[in-house]
């Protein structure tokens, strides 16, 4: 089969080189485009990750495609429908970095109740006062976890470890989970009044979308943080920006933007001029810069799955799910959305 890799750095291309005993490899350092697509037109697999487009117009270039292997978790870049219709297997990655993102969301964490960030800058200037960088103790709050999935139990594990009181909130609750871990399963509502800190770890999925909006920000303590690792989707960057300015909350942690790829590139933003979303997406732009320059609020590139043994993970797995679809015994298929657990 001929397969394309795209977004491949040079150690992962040079991975991937194990499937070429029996398949024609190619690896490509930039994403999936419009622009490049039609050059990999006769590709039968391609594995991507979250910045290459995936979707029907990008997708129909392909006379042959049978599998879209994405090296990710979420789905929600990926255009499930016309796959479907098209009968283009899409495998994914059940889990390569749970504890990994959960991780990243206390560092995330420790960073805004520590005032990691200026304190740094104010150092590196050498000043070494520390008025305004009282920071306050994790143990003995409340943490509010929003998804229990595989990294929201690995967040409920790292909290216990802080000695923290942890409330949940999941569609499906694991009350195995809860009596094993020691902790309780509430509302949002409830998770959202009585938590000092709360950690999202949803998919990005229509159901999640604008989960905690301006309702749930009204009912947060007004010392409240708010970390986000899952995707921009679930948080209304309209609210968080009002909650953030009017001190309805204390602080922000991102990993996840609304907008992320015209963020990086806002050119982007005018190639779209001409869709009916365009002023939304503008709105929604604004609205990821001016909590990119908060002082209240910490932005991570999307970085949180960036390990070197997650990303060793994310190949080896991704290697089998593209050996077995040959084999003709595909793994990790990927399930309907709303059957996806929370992650």
């Amino acid at each position: 089969m001929k397969i394309v890799v795209f977004e491949a750095e040079d150690w992962e291309a040079k991975a991937f080189e194990e499937l070429g005993d029996n398949h024609e490899i190619e690896t490509v350092g930039e994403p999936l485009t419009a622009d490049n697509a039609d050059r990999y037109r006769d590709a039968e697999v391609i594995s991507t990750f979250i910045y290459s487009k995936t979707n029907n117009d990008v997708l129909s270039r392909f006379d042959r495609l049978k599998l879209l292997s994405t090296r990710s978790t979420g789905l929600s870049h990926v255009d499930r429908d016309f796959c479907k219709e098209k009968g283009i297997t899409v495998c994914n990655l059940p889990t390569y970095g749970k504890n990994t993102v959960a991780e990243h969301a206390f560092a995330l964490l420790l960073a805004l109740s520590r005032k990691i960030v200026p304190a740094v800058e104010r150092t590196r200037k050498g000043t070494f006062s520390f008025q305004g960088l009282r920071g306050m103790d994790l143990r003995g709050k409340t943490i509010g976890v929003i998804g229990t999935g595989d990294i929201g139990e690995c967040a409920i594990e790292i909290a216990m470890g802080f000695r923290m009181n942890v409330l949940a909130f999941d569609v499906k609750p694991r009350e195995d989970l809860a009596d094993r871990l020691g902790f309780e399963y509430a509302s949002l509502e409830r998770v959202c009044r009585e938590s000092d800190i709360i950690t999202l770890h949803v998919p990005g999925i229509p159901q999640t979308k604008h989960l905690i909006s301006t309702e749930q920000f009204d009912q947060m303590k007004p010392g409240a943080i708010i970390i986000n690792t899952s995707r921009g989707s679930v948080v209304d960057v309209h609210a968080l920006t009002e909650a953030l300015s009017k001190e309805k909350i204390a602080g922000a942690g991102l990993d996840v933007l609304a907008k992320e790829p015209m963020v990086r590139e806002e050119g982007e933003l005018f190639r779209v001029a001409y869709q009916e979303n365009r002023e939304k997406d503008a709105k929604a732009l604004l609205a990821d810069n001016v909590l990119m320059h908060m002082d209240n609020v910490i932005v991570t590139p999307h970085n949180a799955f960036n390990t070197q043994e997650a990303v060793e993970r994310i190949i080896a797995t991704t290697i089998e799910n593209i050996r077995k679809f040959a084999e003709g015994n595909p793994q990790n298929v990927a399930v309907e959305p709303e059957l996806q657990k929370a992650r």
